[in-house]
């Protein structure tokens, strides 16, 4: 039996001039990521005005993004994931509206406007304080890529085979929340905490996005403070 030997010139896969030493402490160390968690009992809930969504109807919002798409090109969105603890089991708060829609705090960019401007603003917009103390929000990672192929609702984890100008491209970040905070919830809406193990293959209860979280967090470490 032949065995095909990666040459010094680094033509197959992986790509490296040489194998790289996976006992090197340093490495190791620096590919580790601890996330701190704290009790959902730390945090302060209030309410504040109804946030409505641009469309009224999901119609609507294939429509908007169609004519946006001819004018400015692939619409830009973010969404920012943020994790409590409950009896030392990791949950995701998320915004429940009606009895079965949620979804991660997060929206549509502006223009040229950065990943991380965007996101904190969004943040605010969604869950800001209503006193006037500007929320710091610690933008920790890029957790996950997401991309609309077509003017519909589904979304995926990857380009699509032939798609060459995906309509929406969608970046999940997780967000380092602080010890203690003050959130202010849209009437319209419910602040859930929802267990990795409910989101965990549940696509059906949330949506191919949400219940991906397990996975795409599951390469952290959380410290339960």
């Amino acid at each position: 039996m032949s065995t095909r030997r990666q040459s010094s010139g680094g033509t197959g896969w992986p790509r490296y001039s040489q194998q790289p030493s996976y006992n090197d402490d340093n490495l190791i160390e620096s590919l580790k990521r601890t996330i701190n968690l704290y009790p959902l009992t730390n945090y302060t809930f209030g309410t504040k005005e109804p946030l409505f969504e641009r469309d009224t109807t999901v119609p609507a919002r294939f429509q908007r993004m169609r004519e946006e798409f001819d004018k400015t090109g692939q619409r830009r969105s973010v969404e920012g994931v943020l994790i409590v603890h409950e009896h030392g089991l990791p949950h995701v708060l998320l915004l429940q509206l009606g009895a079965t829609f949620f979804k991660l705090p997060g929206g549509e960019l502006h223009g040229s406007e950065s990943e991380v401007d965007g996101l904190k603003r969004l943040m605010t917009e969604t869950l800001g304080r209503q006193d006037g103390i500007v929320q710091d929000w610690v933008i920790e990672d890029c957790i996950g890529n997401w991309w609309r192929p077509n003017f519909e609702p589904p979304l995926y984890p990857y380009i699509p085979a032939h798609i060459t100008k995906p309509k929406e491209h969608k970046k999940l970040f997780l967000v380092q929340l602080g010890e203690k905070a003050l959130f202010a919830v849209p009437r319209n809406y419910k602040l859930v905490a929802a267990p990795l193990f409910e989101l965990y293959d549940n696509s059906p209860g949330y949506g191919p996005v949400i219940s991906s979280l397990p996975q795409l967090l599951s390469r952290f470490n959380f410290l339960y403070n």
